[in-house]
């Protein structure tokens, strides 16, 4: 569908042809671009003491700030929140109206504006810094009320709109934001924060997904297929196979419980299909793939699923720290994840038809 020019392009001063606008576009994005490298290269040390409060602090983050920069301060709170650090916000409007007893003595404050001089937030500077551990101040400059009341001042510099009017705050929150997340990507570094940690926060969607571990996705060793070193391989896969729950291959077990083999269907394929019938009867332990590959309990899911895809197996046998195993990553409890994981993954293994493999599982039995 094509949209007719809304304002002609022989007006003065509006674009009114596709590439006017795409390149007011870009324009905008440049302007934008330009602030936050200056800002970064701009940045004091003021901003690594910030980080340090932050990771120091044994209380709660209360983000305030009104306007765009408030609106900046919540999604500071959100990207605290996920990197292992509570925080919440606080509307300096409400803040007034009874929400200042959120704040509590071992909390830290952090205070965003641009200009250093929003009444809303300059009212409640004193009572923030006096009841709390400190009071932060992200705001273009150090000669502002704002900066005067703070105990640490990260200054983001003035710079240049890319509002046409110079008007609408546009490069300024984008440097608030930037500088914002760079120093909770600090506090993070300095709280050790991990990957294992992320994904205990964000256990729902396509990230959740990307960050689940193989513990939450794997069959427990109760479920799965597991056979003793002294069975047949007849006796292995009939007994195996009563299973509630089917799986790809058979864990093989030694009499201390540990894992020294494992069986696949595919395996088993290939003696059926070599005709190698009496094979059958002959010790698992002759025909098991020895010491297969395994992987640590607590290993994200999708290093786990890109080493099955790599190394071309559609099971992998999930062991704890002494080596026993806990259980099973079967192909076909992940391959449906859909795009999180796609390209990571296999198709699971073609097997026999079930009834040809129990029928020669069975004969002579």
């Amino acid at each position: 569908m094509s949209a007719e020019p809304i304002l002609d392009s022989s007006v003065d001063g509006y674009p009114g042809t596709l590439i006017e606008r795409l390149g007011l576009l870009r324009s905008s994005m440049k302007t934008e671009a330009e602030a936050i490298l200056l800002a970064s290269e701009q940045l004091s040390p003021e901003a690594v003491r910030a980080a340090e409060l932050i990771a120091g602090s044994s209380g709660c983050v209360i983000v305030t700030g009104v306007g765009k920069a408030g609106l900046v301060g919540q999604k500071l709170v959100a990207t605290l929140s996920s990197t292992g650090t509570a925080s919440h916000f606080l509307h300096p409007s409400e803040a007034v109206h009874g929400d200042l007893g959120r704040v509590q003595p071992d909390d830290l404050v952090l205070a965003l504006s641009s200009s250093g001089k929003s009444e809303e937030v300059v009212r409640i500077a004193s009572y923030l810094k006096q009841n709390s551990s400190g009071l932060i101040a992200l705001t273009s400059g150090m000669d502002n009320p704002l900066a005067s009341a703070s105990d640490c001042v990260v200054s983001v510099g003035e710079h240049r709109e890319a509002c046409p009017n110079g008007l609408a705050p546009t490069s300024s929150t984008a440097v608030l934001m930037a500088v914002g997340d760079a120093i909770a990507m600090l506090v993070s570094r300095l709280r050790r924060f991990s990957a294992q940690d992320f994904a205990r926060f964000h256990p729902g969607g396509s990230l959740g997904r990307k960050l689940a571990v193989v513990d939450q996705m794997m069959r427990p060793l109760e479920a799965c297929r597991i056979a003793s070193v002294e069975s047949s391989v007849r006796d292995a896969m009939v007994t195996a196979s009563q299973s509630q729950r089917r799986s790809g291959a058979v864990m093989i077990l030694d009499q201390s419980d540990k894992l020294v083999g494992l069986f696949t269907d595919s395996d088993l394929a290939r003696l059926l299909q070599n005709r190698n019938d009496s094979a059958l009867d002959e010790s698992i332990e002759s025909k098991m793939t020895r010491e297969p590959l395994t992987i640590r309990k607590g290993t994200l899911l999708n290093e786990a699923v890109g080493i099955m895809s790599n190394r071309k197996i559609s099971e992998l046998p999930v062991v704890d720290e002494s080596g026993t195993p806990i259980g099973l990553l079967d192909i076909t409890d992940v391959v449906g994840l859909g795009e999180d994981l796609r390209g990571s993954s296999q198709q699971p293994k073609v097997c026999l038809p079930m009834e040809q493999a129990r029928h020669h599982l069975r004969v002579k039995s």
